[in-house]
């Protein structure tokens, strides 16, 4: 649905960073990834005015770019590549994204309340005390993150995937997890309080009890997951 051009150094096979003409429209076809762009300072300049001006993105690829303090408050993102990004800092809400990528990015002190995000990928990205209670996150791949002292409370996560995912001190409190994936996972300290974990899939052989936790009394025939 969105395309995005190669870089233009021949040795490379990344996607070209999204690029900002003089009238503030963004260029389709960008020349250079981030690693070989020469003014890294000046794209990225580009970037943040871009996202401060518009309340719908649409496209951009700023893969490998560092959003510090950004404000993205009610901003809609609809098939944008933010994979190897590192944000840091961001405290918004009411964000939505669809169809956007956010693979191997790392996110620190974020919080992105009642946001709405859709059909998107953080698979192998980190999170650092990063809070989106509140949120609707419906069918996102989460496979293989990292997630420390972060929260989904209150969360819509339905048919989400967290497989190999290690969580630690990370709260599932009061969130809809309905056919939401948690095969083998790593956890320490994860709560799912109040959740429908019987909705949820935690053992992809579909055993009766999910490893290291006490059995729940469920009706034969239902997943069973964690009553904590």
């Amino acid at each position: 649905m969105f395309l995005y051009s190669k870089c233009k150094n021949p040795h490379c096979s990344h996607f070209a960073l999204s690029d900002v003409d003089d009238n503030g429209n963004l260029i389709e076809s960008g020349d250079y990834c981030y690693a070989h762009t020469a003014d890294k300072d000046a794209i990225q300049a580009k970037i943040y005015k871009y996202i401060e001006s518009h309340e719908k993105i649409i496209g951009m690829n700023a893969s490998g770019l560092t959003f510090r303090e950004i404000d993205l408050l009610n901003k809609k993102f609809f098939g944008c590549n933010f994979s190897h990004c590192l944000f840091v800092g961001l405290k918004t809400e009411g964000v939505m994204v669809r169809i956007s990528n956010l693979s191997f990015a790392t996110f620190t002190d974020c919080n992105f309340i009642k946001s709405n995000i859709q059909f998107s990928s953080y698979a192998g990205s980190k999170f650092s005390h990063v809070i989106f209670t509140g949120s609707d996150m419906l069918q996102n791949n989460f496979c293989g993150i990292s997630s420390f002292q972060s929260s989904f409370d209150d969360s819509d996560l339905y048919s989400s995937y967290f497989i190999n995912a290690k969580l630690i001190d990370t709260s599932f409190r009061n969130c809809n997890i309905k056919e939401t994936v948690f095969w083998e996972i790593t956890q320490q300290n994860v709560s799912f309080r109040q959740s429908n974990t019987n909705a949820a899939i935690f053992d992809k052989r579909g055993s009766a009890l999910f490893t290291g936790l006490q059995e729940l009394n469920v009706p034969r025939g239902v997943q069973k997951g964690p009553g904590l």
